[in-house]
């Protein structure tokens, strides 16, 4: 594309979500279909998806966590109820910001009745952290999770590379701040996309969005039980590694986008270090 013409798409863009921005007024959105593209901009005001249903069996009866062979004491488990709780209500002003750059980068909104991880799901991550750092507190492992609020944006392979650039632009220039950009298409194996975490303006609260293709977006999925047996604390290590070469031969598979590799997050930030989780 005309790098001219790229500029003038992107200032009418930000210019024109600006003015969205402002009409929603951090409002809450209304549930959108998975794998739909956002037709419309977010109108109204509407309650949050319901809560995912906890799983009774496992809660003990002090109150306390176990699942899948780990654990939380009950101060430690009402620490993360308390975490799943503020992430809820600060979705609603999230999500709208999100959904419109959706829509101003022709992006598809993927799995968007999803976007609440569940509770089990992170006292699992608080607890496996707290297990593989000991003398971690549960507010330190809280502290270091992005994902309370998660989004996937999707464009085509062809369009990918601008899309991302819209859109990271977009939720920049609403006041997001760019606390993690990891953007592993270079990766000769593994897990190829782009994972990015945001602090959200108004509550402080950190949201991931992911941005993939329908192709990286498939092998994610085709591996998420993959990587989630492999990251289970009772896991051998030689069925680990084969759960990893299963898992690097699915991603091999993907194509890269132009461009693709060379994105940087906002401010040119780069990928960071630390390894990418796929779930």
């Amino acid at each position: 594309m005309n790098t001219h013409r790229l500029t003038r798409r992107l200032v009418t863009r930000a210019a024109t979500a600006a003015a969205l921005a402002g009409a929603l007024g951090l409002g809450a959105v209304h549930t959108a279909t998975a794998s739909v593209a956002v037709a419309s901009p977010p109108t109204g005001v509407a309650a949050p998806p319901p809560a995912p249903a906890a799983d009774r069996s496992a809660t003990d009866p002090d109150g306390g966590w176990h699942q899948d062979g780990l654990e939380l004491n009950a101060a430690d488990n009402r620490k993360v109820d308390g975490f799943v709780t503020r992430a809820r209500q600060a979705e609603r002003s999230i999500s709208p910001l999100v959904r419109a750059a959706a829509e101003l980068s022709d992006a598809q909104l993927i799995g968007f009745d999803q976007r609440l991880k569940s509770p089990d799901s992170l006292k699992r991550k608080v607890a496996t952290a707290m297990r593989e750092t000991p003398g971690q507190t549960v507010d330190r492992s809280l502290a270091t999770i992005n994902d309370s609020v998660r989004f996937t944006l999707q464009w085509p392979a062809d369009e990918y590379s601008t899309g991302v650039t819209t859109a990271t632009g977009l939720l920049s220039a609403w006041g997001n701040d760019s606390t993690r950009w990891s953007n592993t298409w270079h990766r000769k194996a593994g897990y190829k996309a782009i994972n990015s975490a945001w602090r959200a303006p108004r509550s402080g609260q950190l949201f991931e969005v992911q941005f993939h293709t329908p192709e990286s977006k498939a092998a994610q999925l085709e591996t998420h039980k993959l990587y989630e047996e492999q990251r289970l604390p009772g896991t051998p290590p030689e069925r680990a590694r084969e759960l990893q070469e299963q898992q690097n031969a699915i991603f091999a598979a993907v194509p890269v986008p132009e461009g693709a590799e060379q994105l940087t997050g906002p401010n040119g930030r780069r990928s960071a270090p630390a390894s990418v989780p796929v779930s």
